[in-house]
């Protein structure tokens, strides 16, 4: 198993060395800037790997260690915006990967691999028994430290690659800052939240003023905002106490939009990250682009496509008992939900084995369904029409009937210049009215745009959403959901542990559905998948219970006392592999409440019809 998962790491490193660019010979850096940033990183690495040697010889206290690790921490966090940006799969795999396993393919086989960097890091050598995680914290860092050397030579031999627009990497680490660091998500041991975000600052800033790209720009400006937040989260390095309306509102928001005022063209970032570029604000409509996500085109799409996704979505005569159609479990009124513990199949008295989640913001993921069987929104259609308990039906046997209508025929005709009917075409128009439900335009939204003005409570509910209860380390900003930052071109799914009914009916017993392990992609049958599910959006989340994927929790406050308790594993079942802290949040009823209250205000069905 070692020689395997040696030759799975040696492949992930010469892809990442192949992908480098050589930058002009005269110059074989970007920016000196960023060399010496490189370097420092390398000597803080040095520095670990010898006190974690230190520490194994009792040598050096636990809280050296830590001291340790934050510097080495620290100095990455001041050229992340660089490495996360050009070499993406690199910096996530190799130097500050999530706390989880994962499963990686090669060639026709796939492995499951267990985390590996600075996050792990952070979690162990933060954690009260760092005494038994002597062995693990030595592995880890030896291989960043290899890992990372190996990137290092590579740089000095083949140069570092060059993008087309250098502001985009700085603006994507001001999401970073916002969406992973403040939430605790990358600290998830220390909670170091504010000298991380000011390390990336720090980074920023000198790479604004040491590159000559941007000598025609408002530096002055820029340089204003980067020290008025190096001060602000100075004097606010408590987590829990941590303002996180206020950090955007006044610092992170006004720092994106002035760089996005610089971003002269795009770059190839359109084709890795739903992540519009053009956006100046998270809480925009326009924050991410639908037409990353699905197999339509911004150029195909139309209102008249759009109003014949929107018959076709509607039609109960396409199912081949002539009475189901999508909106038979997706009703307008109800955030395009059915209000029911597992939706009605087309066998009367039967239902399908899960809830059906809400279609707003739905096209924004990168899979569908809780199982995240479906790579695409076409595809999750598809999976539908060929369900026995759902439409139970076929492509050809829809297009037949297409064919039959002459209304249909001659709507087809003319947005097709004159096509056929056929699979590809109707798939178009049903994306396109799926696409179109967008749901941005909530009091939260509004808010956070200055618009209008939201309870106390409600902003209060939000940062415990992003602090104190855990809740954005899943669910990130702006989207609320599993869909990952900054590029937004992955989703993850979790193992809460799950019960068969709320936590207050006893005896609890965990759920029975086992998620992604029973999906049919079949590098996914591994265990770290028993019992996983995608982290759906909580957006219009007051309109959409009952709650989870088979429906047991009926209240808001129901879904709060299970995470209050850890879920599952933290109720004292046995849980394999949940992605939940077990640990107690110890919210009390007042945050509890605050945290709902927040919850609503994300609601916006605007454009339900």
């Amino acid at each position: 198993m070692k020689i395997k998962l040696l030759f799975v790491f040696a492949v992930i490193f010469l892809f990442a060395a192949l992908s480098f660019k050589k930058t002009d010979s005269g110059n074989p850096y970007e920016s000196k800037g960023i060399y010496k940033g490189l370097t420092q990183f390398k000597i803080k690495l040095e520095t670990l790997k010898t006190d974690v040697e230190k520490f194994n010889a009792d040598k050096i206290s636990s809280k050296e260690l830590q001291n340790s690790l934050r510097n080495c921490r620290n100095s990455y966090k001041e050229i992340e915006f660089y490495i996360a940006y050009h070499y993406p799969e690199f910096a996530k795999t190799n130097l500050n990967s999530a706390p989880l396993y994962r499963v990686e393919a090669a060639g026709t086989s796939s492995y499951t691999l267990p985390p590996q960097g600075l996050q792990v890091l952070d979690e162990l050598i933060f954690s009260d028994e760092i005494e038994e995680n002597k062995s693990q914290i030595t592995e880890m860092t030896d291989f960043l430290y290899n890992q990372y050397a190996n990137f290092y030579l590579s740089s000095l031999k083949n140069g570092l690659s060059v993008g087309t627009n250098k502001t985009i990497p700085l603006r994507l680490q001001l999401i970073r800052i916002y969406a992973l660091g403040i939430t605790g998500f990358d600290t998830p041991g220390s909670l170091n939240i504010s000298e991380e975000a000011k390390h990336s600052l720090i980074g920023i800033k000198n790479y604004l003023n040491d590159d000559t790209y941007f000598k025609n720009y408002d530096l002055v400006f820029a340089n204003k905002i980067i020290d008025e937040t190096i001060n602000y989260l100075n004097k606010n390095a408590d987590f829990e106490s941590f303002d996180r309306i206020e950090f955007y509102k006044r610092f992170i928001q006004p720092l994106y939009a002035e760089l996005g005022k610089w971003d002269g063209r795009n770059d190839d970032l359109k084709e890795f990250s739903g992540w519009n570029v053009g956006n100046r604000n998270f809480f925009e409509s326009d924050f991410l682009d639908p037409y990353f996500y699905t197999l339509l085109k911004k150029q195909q799409d139309s209102e008249e496509l759009r109003k014949l996704g929107r018959e076709i979505f509607y039609d109960e005569t396409l199912s081949e008992n002539g009475k189901m159609s999508c909106a038979t479990c997706h009703l307008p009124q109800n955030a395009f939900t059915d209000l029911k513990t597992k939706s009605e199949s087309n066998v009367e008295g039967k239902t399908v084995l899960r809830n059906s989640p809400s279609l707003y913001n739905a096209v924004f993921a990168k899979r569908f369904f809780y199982d995240m069987r479906a790579f695409y929104l076409e595809q999750q259609a598809e999976h539908v029409i060929y369900n026995e308990e759902e439409f139970n039906t076929t492509y050809e046997s829809i297009i037949n009937k297409l064919n039959k209508n002459e209304s249909y025929k001659t709507t087809f005709k003319k947005l097709f210049r004159g096509e056929k009917i056929n699979k590809q075409n109707f798939s178009k128009a049903l994306s396109s009215f799926v696409a179109s439900l967008h749901s941005f335009d909530s009091k939260f939204d509004q808010f956070m745009r200055n618009e209008i003005q939201i309870s106390e409570d409600a902003k209060k509910g939000f940062n415990l959403f992003m602090g104190k209860a855990n809740c954005a380390t899943c669910h990130f900003v702006p989207h609320f959901s599993g869909l990952v930052p900054p590029f937004y071109n992955e989703n993850e799914s979790e193992i809460l542990g799950i019960t068969e009914k709320p936590i207050n009916q006893k005896p609890l017993k965990l759920d029975s559905d086992k998620g992604r392990f029973n999906s049919p992609v079949e590098r996914e049958q591994s265990w770290i998948f028993e019992k996983s599910f995608k982290t759906m959006t909580v957006r219009n989340i007051a309109l959409t219970k009952p709650y989870f994927h088979n429906g047991a929790f009926n209240t808001l406050e129901e879904v709060m006392d299970f995470y209050n308790k850890g879920g599952g594993e933290g109720l004292g079942l046995k849980v394999t592999n949940q992605t939940l802290p077990p640990d107690q949040l110890h919210l009390t009823s007042k945050e509890i409440s605050q945290l709902i209250e927040f919850l609503n205000s994300l609601t916006d069905i605007s454009k339900a019809k």
